[in-house]
C-alpha cells in the first residue's frame, strides 16, 4: 500500500477530526490548511509560509488548543515527549559506510543489547566504543531494544510513544547515525527493535491527532493500534514510512518487529505481508539484505513463508520453544509455561523441528497450538534461537539471570546447544561472560500516580504468583535500573573469563563449521537418552554430544576429530567419546 500522500511537506500533520490546525513554529503562528490528500488520505493539514529550512522547534495547537501537542513524526524532542519537536534531517550526515556489503541471516549470530544498560553511560557512542569487543567475540548483528521517544530518564524501550526519534539520553538521531556507521565499519549490520503493536502509557498524543488506535480494542500492553478500521490506510502507512526510516534514512541491516501475535489486522494483506515486501523492496534498491525478524508465540511457520506460497514474507521469527526446552533441560525450572518442555526428547524434537507446540497441545494455554513448519518452504536460519533474552530475563521476578544460580557447566551446555544448532543464535547482553548482575524490569515515569501505579501493579503480578514482594524490585527505584547495568571488570575474572572463552570459540566453530548452519531441517539427525541425560545431534560430518547429568558417560560411535569440549576430563578415545559431567564436545568425522 503506497498512499499519494504521506506528509511530505516539511509541517504537514495528519489529522481528520480537527476543525482547525494551527502549527507553532519557532515561536509564530501558521494557520494551517487542509489539502487534498486523496482517497484513503483525508484530512491532512499543510501550513503556507512556514520555515523552509534550518533548525526549527515546532508543535500544533488543535481546535484551539493552548498547549502544542509535538508532531507525530518528530525526528527530535530535545525536551522530552511533552515537549516541542525539532526538525532533524537524517540526509545531513555525511555516511561512511559506502564499501558495506551487508549481511545475511544465514550463518550469523546475532548479540542483543540495551544501550542503556550496555555501558556505565548508557549512550549509543559508549556502545560503539564496545564494538571491537563484539568483533573479537565473533558475532555479526548488534540488536538494539528500542530507541525511540519515551517519558522520563531510562526504559525499556516498550513505553514508546514517538516512533520516528531516538532517545535524547542515548544521544538522539545523529548519534544513532554515528553508531551505525561504525557498526558498519567494523564489519557488523544492525538490527532495531521496533514496536508496532502498542504505545506507550505517557506521552501517546496520537489519538488526539486521528484514529491511530482502536479505542477499548485493547490487547496485553494497551490499546491496539488501528491496522483495519476507518483511517488505517495512513495508520498503515504511518508503520511502513517508519520501517522505511531505519532501513533506509538510518542504513539499518533489519527489524526485530516486537510481538507480531498482538498486530490486530483482518484485513485481506496483512500488515506484515506490507512491511515484508518493503524490506524487499529496499534491499532491492540499496542491493543490501534487509533482514525483518518477527518476535510471535503463534508458532505459526506463515510468517517466514514466501508470499508466493501464501506467506508474509519475513526472514525470521523467533522461536521460544527452542529457549523454554533448553532452559528446562539445564535449570529444571518447570513452573508456568515451562511445564511442557521437562524431557530431552522435547529439546531434540525443537533440535529436528523448529517448534515443540506444532499442533500439539500446551498445557499452560490449555489447547493445542500452533502448526508444522513446512520445510519445503523454510530453512532453518529462519529460526531465530537464545538460551536467554531481554523478556526471558527481565520478566522474572527478580530479573534474574542463568548465570547468577548455575555453574559453569550447565552454563556451557547451553552455550553449545545455542551457538551449534540449525538455527540462527542469538545473544543477551552478558551471557556470554555469566554476568553476575541482574536485567531487571525498571521504568523512570515523571508522573507520580503512573509510577506508583506500575510498581504496584508489577509486585502484585508476582505475589499472586506466590512470590514474597519484599524481593520483587521496585521498577521506579533508580538502583533497579543501575544495578542492571554490565560490570565489565567480569569479562577478565575468573570463570567468567572461561566462559567468555568458550562462547567465542563456539563463534569461531560456526564460521569454520558452515554445514552447521548451511543445512537443512531434514538433514539434523538427533538421539538422546532421558534416562542417562545425554543428546547428540548431527549437521553433515558435525556431531554435537551434551550431557545434561551429574553423572560421567560413554558414548559410542562418536568417530572423528575432537573440535571442542567444554571439560578438559572428556576424552574421545577410537570410537567412544567419554563426556565429564554437564559437558559437551564437538566431533568432526
Amino acid at each position: 500500500m503506497s498512499l499519494a500522500h504521506n506528509g511530505s511537506g516539511r509541517f504537514d500533520v495528519w489529522a481528520p477530526g480537527a476543525g482547525s490546525v494551527t502549527l507553532l513554529a519557532n515561536g509564530e503562528q501558521y494557520r494551517m490548511a487542509r489539502i487534498d490528500a486523496g482517497p484513503g488520505a483525508e484530512g491532512w493539514w499543510s501550513a503556507a509560509g512556514a520555515p523552509g529550512e534550518g533548525d526549527v522547534d515546532y508543535g500544533y495547537l488543535l481546535d484551539g488548543d493552548t498547549h502544542p501537542l509535538p508532531d507525530p513524526r518528530s525526528r527530535r524532542l530535545p525536551e522530552g515527549v511533552h515537549a516541542l519537536s525539532r526538525t532533524f534531517s537524517p540526509a545531513v550526515h555525511e555516511w561512511q559506510d559506502s564499501g558495506w556489503q551487508g549481511k545475511e541471516l544465514r550463518g550469523s549470530v546475532i548479540y542483543e543489547l540495551h544501550v542503556g544498560t550496555f555501558t556505565p553511560a548508557g549512550t549509543l557512542d559508549a556502545a560503539a566504543d564496545k564494538l571491537g569487543y563484539l568483533v573479537d567475540l565473533g558475532v555479526d548483528f548488534v540488536e538494539l531494544l528500542p530507541v525511540n521517544g519515551f517519558n522520563g530518564t531510562h526504559n525499556w524501550g516498550y513505553d514508546g510513544v514517538q516512533w520516528y526519534t531516538v532517545h535524547e539520553g542515548y544521544g538522539g538521531p545523529a548519534a544513532y547515525q554515528r553508531f551505525v556507521d561504525a557498526a558498519h565499519a567494523a564489519g557488523l549490520g544492525v538490527i532495531q527493535d521496533v514496536v508496532y503493536n502498542h504505545l506507550g502509557p505517557s506521552g501517546n498524543y496520537l489519538a488526539r491527532f486521528g484514529p491511530y488506535v482502536k479505542q477499548g480494542d485493547a490487547n496485553t500492553w494497551g490499546d491496539s493500534i488501528n491496522l483495519d478500521g476507518p483511517g488505517s490506510d495512513v495508520v498503515r502507512q504511518y508503520i511502513l514510512d517508519n520501517a522505511a526510516l531505519w532501513l533506509r534514512d538510518y542504513h539499518v541491516d533489519g527489524l526485530r518487529l516486537d510481538a507480531v501475535h498482538a498486530l490486530k489486522d483482518e484485513r485481506a494483506v496483512h500488515i506484515l505481508e506490507d512491511l515484508g515486501a518493503l524490506g524487499d523492496a529496499i534491499s532491492a534498491e540499496t542491493g543490501l539484505p534487509k533482514t525483518l525478524i518477527a518476535e510471535s508465540d503463534l508458532n505459526n511457520p506463515r510468517l517466514i513463508y514466501p508470499r508466493n506460497a501464501n506467506g508474509y514474507g519475513l526472514a525470521g521469527q523467533w522461536s521460544d520453544d527452542f529457549h523454554h526446552a533448553v532452559h528446562v533441560n539445564v535449570s529444571g525450572e518447570t513452573t508456568g509455561y515451562y511445564g511442557d518442555f521437562v524431557t530431552l526428547g522435547v529439546l531434540a524434537k525443537v533440535l529436528k523441528d523448529g517448534f515443540l507446540h506444532d499442533g500439539s497441545y500446551s498445557s499452560f494455554r490449555g489447547r493445542h497450538h500452533g502448526r508444522p513448519i513446512n520445510t519445503s518452504l523454510v530453512h532453518p536460519e529462519a529460526l531465530v534461537v537464545c538460551n536467554q533474552n531481554h523478556d526471558q530475563i527481565g520478566n522474572r521476578a527478580t530479573g534474574d539471570r542463568l548465570s547468577q544460580s548455575l555453574p559453569f557447566g550447565p552454563l556451557a551446555v547451553a552455550a553449545v546447544i545455542t551457538l551449534t544448532s540449525p538455527f540462527t543464535p542469538m545473544l543477551f547482553m552478558g551471557e556470554e561472560f555469566g554476568a553476575s548482575t541482574p536485567w531487571q524490569f525498571f521504568t523512570s515515569h515523571p508522573e507520580p500516580e503512573l509510577g506508583k501505579a506500575t510498581a504496584e501493579g508489577r509486585i502484585r503480578e508476582f505475589e499472586r504468583m506466590g512470590w514474597d514482594p519484599a524481593v520483587v524490585p521496585d521498577p521506579q527505584d533508580p538502583e533497579t535500573f543501575r544495578r542492571s547495568k554490565l560490570d565489565w571488570a567480569e569479562t577478565s575474572a575468573g570463570e567468567h573469563a572461561r566462559l567468555l572463552e568458550l562462547y567465542r570459540d563456539l563463534t569461531a566453530l560456526r564460521r569454520q563449521h558452515p554445514e552447521l548452519a548451511d543445512l537443512g531441517f531434514t538433514e539434523t539427525e538427533v538421539g538422546f537418552n532421558d534416562d542417562d541425560g545425554w543428546l547428540r545431534f548431527r549437521r553433515g560430518s558435525v556431531e554435537v554430544l551434551l550431557n545434561f547429568s551429574e553423572q560421567k558417560i560413554r558414548l559410542e560411535d562418536a568417530r572423528g576429530d575432537l573440535l571442542l569440549t567444554t571439560d578438559e576430563a572428556t576424552v574421545l578415545d577410537g570410537g567412544s567419546l567419554t563426556l565429564a559431567p554437564w559437558s559437551a564436545a564437538v566431533v568432526k568425522g
